[in-house]
């Protein structure tokens, strides 16, 4: 059966999942950076990025974990981009180049319309403006019975988590304090929603968690 996972997803030690103050230059905030060094030195990110080498290590098996039977993805607008409000023309497609690492169909909730755009490696983004019930739907049924990953950011996490529609977390704890961003679990209730915490691992840049709900 299909899951809505969220896999790999980085917090600061005070809850923070990025910096403040996203912009072009720093697309995941200031000192947002900071937080993925767990990833960044792992061999499956190397590959990714077109560089040889990396680790092989925990890091490296929680980050090819993250990708095993995804077929498609949610993204909130800003991990799409720095635009805000309506579309100016066609030129933004995203931070990752022509050829992004989702390699399935990506539907980026928004509330401003715009047509799918596809890139090379199969994936294609779709622009989703009514809500994240439909930006759901859309995945799983694009995703052909395999599971649907919301890649983030912190607010879109939020809402699907506050309806109970996320099965799995996989968060990687990383030892940085931020002080200000988007907290994630800011006045949710995760018992109540029916999350329980099912895996700890530590290593030297990351505590890897998994919280699932019942």
């Amino acid at each position: 059966m299909s899951k809505l996972r969220v896999n790999a997803f980085t917090l600061s030690l005070d809850g923070f999942g990025a910096g403040p103050d996203q912009t072009l230059q720093n697309p995941l905030g200031v000192g947002g950076e900071e937080l993925h060094k767990w990833m960044t030195g792992t061999r499956t990110f190397h590959e990714m990025v077109g560089k040889d080498g990396g680790t092989t290590d925990v890091d490296d098996r929680f980050t090819v974990r993250s990708f095993d039977n995804v077929g498609a993805w949610i993204l909130g607008r800003n991990m799409f981009g720095p635009i805000r409000g309506e579309w100016p023309d066609d030129r933004w497609k995203g931070w990752w180049g022509t050829n992004p690492p989702y390699h399935v169909p990506v539907f980026v909730l928004t509330h401003y319309k715009r047509d799918p755009i596809e890139m090379e490696g199969g994936t294609t983004f779709y622009f989703v403006t009514d809500g994240i019930h439909s930006a759901l739907d859309q995945a799983k049924a694009a995703a052909g019975g395999k599971d649907v990953r919301v890649g983030g950011g912190v607010a879109t996490i939020r809402q699907y988590l506050k309806d109970g529609l996320i099965d799995e977390l996989h968060l990687a704890i990383s030892p940085v304090l931020l002080g200000r961003g988007e907290n994630l679990f800011a006045g949710l209730d995760m018992l109540k929603l029916g999350y329980q915490c099912t895996e700890q691992v530590a290593t030297a840049l990351a505590t890897h968690v998994t919280i699932k709900r019942d």
